[in-house]
């Protein structure tokens, strides 16, 4: 069946190869770059982000190579107040946020398939490595670039109009298939650090937002240790950073609390939780899971996965990790798996040891 398939096409090899296969496979394919920042000169240079100056010339010139028409959406004002705010306000909460999950879920599949659909096209095809099978999201066959963390967040409806071709390749396949067609990104760097910080230096971009108000770094006792220079600027399992000279153990950042700006350090024991609390859970593989049922969990994008027993309480997602783990933060995503199969997620809000019965971040 041919489908009216919208290409999002950032200007790297991944979407330009996922355009390509969608072409080849007899659809309607018309490619799209979205415009994220009204000051692009603002964004990152060079090659390492996914939003520089150079992608929307590269994205263009795929889309000739392929044959397929191309637009630039302007989707600046919906990224800076659905990414960079969210982003910002996060921080000032104590929380740790992955901008680009967020873009994901709040741009490239709400604000841009929302659009697509309206203009008549069925699905939006994305150069994502994970697969689809059965309507519901199963990781890459790629391990290492399984991006099915980041798209957990995704609703179901989303997924459905949804096109992953590179699902069933792995990256250095990729990049050969770039080659043999021609396309001028076969051999362009992947995309790093976060693309609206254009220096890299995030608790710079932090402290120009925010400001820097110093506060006390302290101990689980309550004893200063030392100073800080904006509690925003750290993160739940940090260690570098903390200038803490002197001291005969390695120290950990075990909490953050914007209210009186304090940040809380501690061993790499006192890290470990085995109970975590979500928010806002979404089920994109399953109907909501309503009693204790056994799967796996990743924390982190390219994390380590847990086991667990996991249901839905009310508005909150309950977690219980059959062994421990440590440095998860506040902001990040829980998403449930059912061996590679994407279940649902949430966004995890507290965390705690259950034998101890008090918070641990």
């Amino acid at each position: 069946m041919t489908l009216r398939v919208l290409a999002a096409m950032s200007g790297g090899v991944d979407s330009a190869v996922a355009a390509a296969r969608a072409a080849e496979a007899g659809h309607d394919v018309t490619g799209v770059h979205l415009a994220l920042s009204k000051n692009p000169q603002s964004y990152r240079t060079g090659a390492r982000g996914c939003c520089t100056v150079e992608d929307s010339r590269d994205a263009r010139r795929a889309a000739d190579v392929i044959g397929i028409p191309f637009y630039v959406w302007d989707m600046a004002e919906e990224f800076d107040r659905e990414v960079v705010q969210d982003f910002v306000a996060e921080y000032s909460a104590g929380r740790t946020p992955n901008p680009c999950l967020r873009c994901n879920e709040k741009i490239k599949f709400e604000a841009v398939l929302d659009r697509a659909i309206a203009l008549g096209f069925d699905a939006v095809a994305t150069g994502h490595h994970v697969r689809k099978i059965d309507g519901r999201l199963v990781r890459s066959v790629d391990a290492d670039k399984d991006q099915s963390y980041v798209l957990g967040v995704l609703t179901r409806e989303q997924v459905a109009h949804a096109m992953f071709p590179l699902g069933d390749c792995t990256k250095d396949e990729v990049r050969a298939e770039a080659d043999r067609r021609g396309l001028s990104v076969a051999d362009k760097p992947d995309s790093h650090d976060i693309c609206f910080i254009a220096d890299g230096d995030t608790a710079g971009f932090l402290n120009n937002r925010l400001g820097g108000e110093p506060g006390p770094i302290k101990d689980e006792s309550g004893e200063v240790l030392g100073t800080h220079h904006g509690a925003h600027t750290f993160t739940v399992g940090q260690r570098k950073g903390l200038n803490l000279g002197g001291a005969p153990d390695r120290r950990y950042v075990l909490s953050i609390e914007p209210v009186n700006n304090t940040v809380t350090v501690g061993p790499r024991s006192s890290l470990r939780v085995d109970e975590i609390v979500g928010q806002r859970p979404v089920w994109s593989g399953c109907d909501p899971i309503i009693e204790p049922t056994s799967c796996t969990v990743q924390l982190r994008a390219h994390g380590e996965v847990y086991g667990c027993t996991a249901w839905q309480r009310d508005d909150e997602l309950v977690i219980h990790l059959d062994e421990p783990a440590t440095g998860v933060a506040a902001g990040q995503a829980a998403v449930l798996y059912d061996g590679d199969t994407v279940l649902g997620s949430a966004t995890i809000t507290a965390t705690a040891r259950r034998e101890e019965a008090a918070p641990a971040g």
